[in-house]
């Protein structure tokens, strides 16, 4: 109950800054100066994440092919398993 009465006062709050009429704040324009600036910013973090995300499904997809394929990826050609020691 406590978090639905402080949203409803942050929305009147943010209704209130934002009126363009007298007895308001009027910040309308500056909230819209700031969103036109933080646009690009918040674009670039969205599209950076994006990057990441595809660049761990390529490898995980990678791995899943290798492992498909019956190698092991964790595991050097160097090291000797444990089937070939009982051989």
């Amino acid at each position: 109950m406590t978090a639905v009465l402080v949203g409803l006062i942050f929305i009147g709050f943010t209704v209130f800054s934002v009126l363009p009429q007298d007895w308001a704040l009027q910040w309308g324009p500056s909230v819209l100066d700031f969103l036109k600036g933080g646009l690009p910013v918040f674009s670039l973090l969205i599209g950076l994440v994006a990057v990441l995300i595809g660049i761990a499904d390529i490898r995980d997809r990678l791995e899943e092919k290798r492992e498909a394929n019956g190698k092991d990826p964790k595991q050097s050609k160097d090291s000797v398993s444990v089937d070939e020691v009982d051989k």
